[in-house]
């Protein structure tokens, strides 16, 4: 059981919660929602005691654990020497118990191998794999289908439904989780409350825009109100009277406070517009890849691949994971060398390139100077832009290491827009993304005039971006682009 009373937290002079009040009963499963940068995650770190600096009650009963979205410094894995010695610490669970969950979450691993030597998303893949064998009292999730297909995802939600323990969990997939929900809790960024809502995931979001539905039509209300006490103090300039003036002053306060108590617009009901900076010109071919080779150890992974793109063409990457989209990522930005064949680029070409795993942030640095080095643009166009990120106020003050993965994602792709690149690589873009900032992202990059090269699970962001073309894996072969291959995306 947990139960959290009055709990208020700030990072800064910005509060994310205001004397937040709720219960989860023991066994329950919960799933925990509120847009990016709310405090989905440091809630759960609160709950797990690893963040000071809250007031109010908090109290967890029995043994908890968490598996964060990102697994960067874990010391119990750095101190294992094997996958296996750390998936199961204790040597309670025999081999086949481990095969299985591996190959359920589509951690491809050698048991054996250093875990200090795995990629970021099999780090976090390997600490599900932890957690799922410890079956902790209380479980915490953190986003825990990112770096996988939609048949990993539906695989966990699946374990997850017959969990016994109690279950808090973050994710953009807790449809796949629906029947097993039984309570909602929802960080509500304009009271700064935590909403409690008994039931699964679709009753809550049937009730959530009634209450929208509702709240547009107050504020549509409340706007015809002062339109009309403007207009009437318009009307009032001819009083001169002493009488006149302290009539006039009287409705001038009385507008005021209608304005100040004018409820806000949650962010996913504003309609946000950008404009992005021109790409540097570039020649008719940016880059092409020629009979491209590769194998890691006795794996082929490419085998003489050829792919071209064309100036301002948008070409998407399908397949499943393991097939290879990566790898041929990052032998065209030249992070990764092919074992034969060749990468002839455009001496004009300027690369944007996004990354799951955040590798080029000082996560020391704040999110105004990270935007503003990057970009080498002003302060006053780099706090406009990162505006139409999401990233107001105060924010843009706040350290990136404190940032949410789907404001991480928000500020990479704003850096990589806010620049001149005539070519965008991406590589799952939408992994950390909540709706509202899918639909930021995707707007910004629908007004993008250069090219692109993306990869993409999320078939709604592949369908509005409009790819002239697509490469399929594991066929190794580019087509023209058809909304029939959104199938094809949908099962991977």
């Amino acid at each position: 059981m947990i139960k959290v009373e009055n709990l208020s937290f700030s990072y800064g002079d910005t509060p994310l919660y205001e004397d937040a009040s709720f219960t989860v009963g023991k066994g329950q499963k919960v799933g925990l929602v509120g847009p990016n940068g709310s405090g989905k995650t440091t809630l759960l770190t609160i709950l797990l005691g690893q963040e000071d600096g809250y007031t109010g009650l908090v109290k967890a009963f029995g043994n908890i654990l968490l598996v964060p979205q990102e697994v960067k410094y874990d010391h119990e894995m750095e101190a294992s020497n094997t996958v296996e010695g750390y998936a199961d610490p204790h040597g309670i669970h025999l081999p086949y118990e481990l095969k299985k969950v591996f190959f359920g979450l589509q951690l491809d691993v050698n048991p054996y191998k250093n875990p200090n030597n795995l990629s970021g998303g099999q780090k976090t893949k390997l600490a599900l794999a932890r957690a799922l064998l410890a079956k902790p009292d209380i479980l915490l999730l953190d986003e825990p289908t990112n770096f996988m297909d939609i048949v990993g995802k539906k695989w966990v939600m699946d374990f997850l439904a017959g969990y016994e323990g109690t279950l808090i969990i973050i994710s953009h997939d807790l449809d796949l989780l629906d029947r097993s929900i039984d309570k909602v809790l929802a960080i509500n960024s304009i009271t700064k409350t935590i909403d409690e809502y008994k039931g699964n995931y679709t009753s809550y979001l049937k009730l959530k825009e009634e209450k929208e539905v509702y709240l547009k039509r107050q504020v549509l209300v409340k706007q015809r109100h002062i339109k009309r006490m403007e207009e009437g103090l318009k009307k009032m300039t001819r009083f001169t009277s002493g009488k006149g003036v302290r009539k006039r002053t009287m409705q001038k306060k009385r507008i005021e406070k209608e304005k100040a108590q004018l409820p806000e617009l949650p962010t996913e009901v504003r309609r946000i517009k950008v404009s992005l900076p021109e790409p540097v010109k570039v020649g008719e071919v940016p880059i092409r890849a020629i009979n491209i080779s590769k194998s890691f150890n006795e794996t082929i992974v490419l085998k003489n691949v050829n792919f071209t793109i064309v100036r301002g063409e948008r070409s998407v990457l399908i397949g499943p994971n393991g097939s290879g989209k990566s790898t041929l990522i990052k032998i065209l930005i030249g992070m990764i060398t092919p074992d034969s064949g060749e990468v002839i680029k455009n001496p004009q070409l300027k690369i944007g390139y996004y990354s799951q795993e955040f590798e080029s942030f000082d996560f020391h640095r704040t999110v105004l100077d990270t935007f503003t080095e990057s970009t080498n643009k002003g302060e006053d166009f780099a706090r406009a832009f990162l505006g139409r990120y999401m990233f107001l106020g105060d924010k843009v003050f706040q350290r990136v290491g404190t940032l949410s993965g789907g404001e991480k994602t928000r500020l990479s792709i704003a850096i990589l827009t806010g620049c001149d690149n005539n070519l965008l690589i991406l590589d799952e873009p939408t992994t950390y993304l909540d709706v509202m900032s899918q639909r930021i992202i995707l707007e910004s990059l629908k007004a993008y005039k250069g090219s692109m090269i993306f990869v993409s699970h999320t078939t709604e962001f592949v369908k509005e971006l409009y790819p002239q073309k697509a490469f399929v894996f594991p066929e190794e072969k580019m087509v023209i682009w058809d909304d029939e291959l959104l199938g094809k995306v949908e099962e991977i």
